[in-house]
């Protein structure tokens, strides 16, 4: 199986072997055959260069130009012919995603024999990632932050609309409001921070600068979070940037109330690089949490998106996909079952 991430940094790509069956139901005297995690057979290859956007959203061509070479170098050093499934999780898939469903189906199976393949949106892998195939939903918080969440039969998805339009509580956000209070320190005007001023000169040169060092950048978002830990780190000390912190930690609240299934008792993690800001953010996220979601259950990730896309591809493999197939969050084209692809690996 072949997973793939793309995101903010460009493509990561793991092959895996599938794993053996087993009997993990004998000791409770159930019995019945299922699988061992999948085995790694590489680390995974990156190639450090985002995905391009064009007219017709991501541009299909440029992430296969990426991919491909990527996907037969994993292949030839573990002497693999076929692909039992691919999962490709792909950051903007569901809003910028049709060139993507168009042209990726046919293009993996002519070239590598793909017949079994996955696009998701990144969201779903970073859900996948962290709880696997059980209800409940995820903070997916780096530069720019979403909530999902599913019951199992639909996925339900909150903020994400990127830095012009949301993405609220995320780096980018977090890093332009710590911004706002340095220019607003600047001016003179009230809300500003004497401390944040600082930082943001360290970080930038002076502040008259700053717009003409800032707007051109194509990379703004990326730009704008790198600003975030800043904030976090005068956040003891500074009430400014503690403020901009609650704000934060409130707004990925509602959205995960938005996202999380109503009944039951779901689950509930985060995700992303956000949180190693650590507890600056943590601890008022958790209250904030507490008081929109009593109803969910907070439990660790248990991995990431990279992670998510290698289960999602297991799963297709063997025909056990668990998750709600979505055109737009979970796109699925399967034809040809496992064990036919699998007989031409074997010696």
């Amino acid at each position: 199986m072949l997973a793939v991430d793309s995101g903010g940094s460009g493509l990561r790509v793991v092959l895996a072997a599938h794993g053996a069956p087993y009997d993990a139901e004998v000791g409770a005297g159930r019995g019945g055959l299922t699988l061992a995690p999948p085995i790694a057979l590489s680390d995974p290859l990156t190639s450090g260069e985002p995905v391009r956007t064009g007219p017709r959203g991501i541009s299909a061509g440029h992430l296969l130009e990426q991919l491909l070479p990527m996907a037969r170098r994993l292949m030839d050093e573990a002497g693999a012919v076929r692909l039992g499934a691919v999962a490709v999780g792909a950051a903007g898939l569901a809003t910028l995603g049709d060139e993507l469903r168009e042209e990726l189906p046919a293009t993996l199976e002519r070239e590598l024999g793909v017949r079994r393949l996955a696009l998701v949106a990144d969201a779903v892998t970073a859900y996948t990632g962290a709880l696997g195939p059980r209800a409940g939903a995820v903070i997916a918080a780096g530069t720019g932050m979403i909530a999902i969440g599913t019951d199992l039969t639909s996925w339900r998805r909150a903020d994400g609309w990127g830095h012009l339009l949301g993405d609220c509580g995320g780096g980018a956000w977090i890093g332009r409001a710590g911004l706002e209070a340095a220019l607003r320190a600047f001016d003179g005007r009230p809300g500003g921070s004497a401390g944040l001023l600082a930082g943001a000169e360290e970080m930038f040169g002076p502040m008259p600068g700053l717009p003409g060092r800032l707007y051109p950048r194509s990379d703004r978002p990326a730009v704008l979070a790198a600003f975030a830990p800043q904030v976090a780190a005068r956040a003891g000390s500074d009430p400014v940037a503690a403020g901009i912190l609650r704000s934060a930690a409130r707004d990925m609240a509602e959205s995960a109330a938005a996202a999380c299934p109503a009944d039951g008792e779901p689950l509930l993690a985060l995700t992303g690089g956000l949180f190693r800001m650590g507890e600056a953010i943590l601890a008022p996220l958790r209250e904030e949490l507490a008081a929109r979601v009593p109803h969910a259950r907070p439990v660790p990730a248990a991995g990431d998106p990279l992670d998510g896309a290698l289960r999602i591809a297991v799963d297709l493999a063997d025909g056990r996909l668990a998750l709600p197939q979505d055109d737009r969050m979970l796109y699925v084209v399967a034809e040809k079952p496992y064990p036919e692809i699998d007989a031409l690996n074997s010696p």
